[in-house]
């Protein structure tokens, strides 16, 4: 009997430990046409739940379209649970070396430059990124303002490099909330741009609305092609009406960047993206739709595509120190 409790206790705390060193989740890709394509989808923000929003958007890619999926989370180095207010430490980088696109959802990071590195050799290569929500102000290198990496900060002034990966690779950066935050949704003009009637971007999307707010975008960076145009609404709730007081702002747009000469890669950017944003089908669509435009497969997006969620997805509302607490990256996998 000893050695039974004996093998027992010693199996549970070998499960125990693993919960608590995994650093990262994967979804190994099947049948289907993202088959033998990585996708590295990278969260890290204190505010709009990416480390909840991206495994389940990695679970949709993988099981339903056959893409492998890894998912990236910020960790706090002494718990090494799930820690998105701690803004220096994404364990797991190295897996964008033979990634085939980045889904990067970051907010004010400060990564080591032995992190950093991945993602700047990643973005060398010229390879396709999805931005989503913060990632237009993605990093920020106050604390460390010598890195080799410092000119990825949403402020940089270095030249060639001014306002940092932002506007370099997605074509806008942090500038302020158009609509009141916390007060205004967004609800999107999917039909208001008559060019886009057949763009496969926007296959089966017919109706979004989110409860963030509308960002300002001031200028985008040239060669921007804005897709879809948003409103700020009187309320929290897709019945609110449109603020007509307000201007539209762009709320989704393409584009193609360059850090190498000769190197170019697609890009696809959206100021949505919270995780309760994400409780929108037709948002969700467009993400499925995004990921094969920018890998060149567009022509192979889903005339609908299937982006039922495994599983039940009821996201923590938006908001500082409301994340999750004492999350472990193994509680994350759908």
């Amino acid at each position: 009997m000893k050695k039974l409790v004996f093998v027992f206790v010693l199996t549970t705390l070998f499960s125990y430990c693993d919960a608590q060193t995994k650093k990262w989740i994967s979804y190994d890709g099947g049948e289907g046409p993202g088959k033998g394509k990585k996708i590295v989808l990278v969260s890290g923000d204190e505010e709009y739940r990416s480390e909840e929003a991206l495994p389940m958007l990695a679970s949709i890619l993988s099981k339903r379209f056959g893409f492998t999926c890894t998912v990236l989370f910020s960790l706090d180095p002494g718990t090494e649970n799930i820690n998105p207010a701690f803004q220096q430490n994404i364990p797991g980088l190295e897996n964008l070396s033979d990634a085939d696109l980045m889904i990067i959802f970051t907010r004010f990071r400060e990564l080591p430059d032995s992190q950093m590195k991945f993602i700047d050799n990643y973005l060398k290569a010229g390879k396709p990124v999805i931005g989503l929500r913060t990632a237009t102000h993605a990093f920020n290198y106050s604390r460390n303002k010598t890195s080799t990496y410092a000119k990825y900060d949403y402020r940089s002034k270095v030249p060639g490099w001014e306002q940092g990966f932002g506007r370099v690779v997605l074509g806008e950066t942090w500038i302020a909330h158009h609509g009141i935050h916390g007060k205004e949704g967004t609800r999107v003009l999917v039909n208001g741009i008559e060019q886009d009637a057949k763009n496969p971007l926007l296959n089966g999307v017919k109706d979004i609305w989110g409860p963030s707010d509308v960002y300002t975008v001031k200028q985008l960076a040239p060669g921007a092609n804005v897709l879809l145009y948003g409103q700020s609404t009187n309320g929290m709730d897709a019945t609110a009406p449109v603020n007509l007081e307000k201007s539209i702002m762009p709320v989704a747009w393409t584009r193609t960047y360059s850090i190498v000469p000769g190197k170019q890669g697609r890009v696809f950017a959206t100021t949505m993206g919270a995780a309760v944003d994400l409780k929108s089908e037709d948002l969700r669509r467009l993400m499925v739709n995004a990921v094969f435009w920018a890998m060149g497969m567009e022509a192979k997006t889903p005339a609908k595509a299937d982006v039922s969620v495994f599983g039940q997805y009821e996201p923590t509302m938006f908001g500082f120190g409301t994340h999750q607490k004492g999350l472990t990256v193994s509680g994350m996998q759908k």
